[in-house]
């Protein structure tokens, strides 16, 4: 790799460093986006929390509050605002 080529990769990789990627709903703590992530894929709480390692009225608390943060009533509503907002399956 020449020296032209090494500077661009440089400033390129310090630009993205600088710039993170915003957060996909900031509001929600990163075991909610866990969660969330399993919603969307179309997880049943138990699943989610057979792979999570929670109980299962845990996850039923997450999913109450996920749907608070994000004003939706239903799982339907939910999957549809996480995959909207490209959010990552696990």
């Amino acid at each position: 790799m020449g020296p032209g080529l090494a500077a661009t990769l440089t400033t390129h990789l310090g630009t993205l460093a600088a710039h993170p990627r915003a957060e996909v709903f900031p509001q929600l703590t990163n075991r909610e986006r866990d969660v969330l992530r399993y919603i969307a894929a179309g997880l049943s709480n138990n699943q989610i929390a057979d792979r999570l390692s929670l109980a299962p009225k845990t996850v039923r608390n997450n999913v109450s509050t996920i749907f608070a943060k994000l004003q939706v009533t239903d799982r339907a509503q939910a999957i549809v605002r996480a995959r909207e907002a490209g959010l990552d399956a696990p």
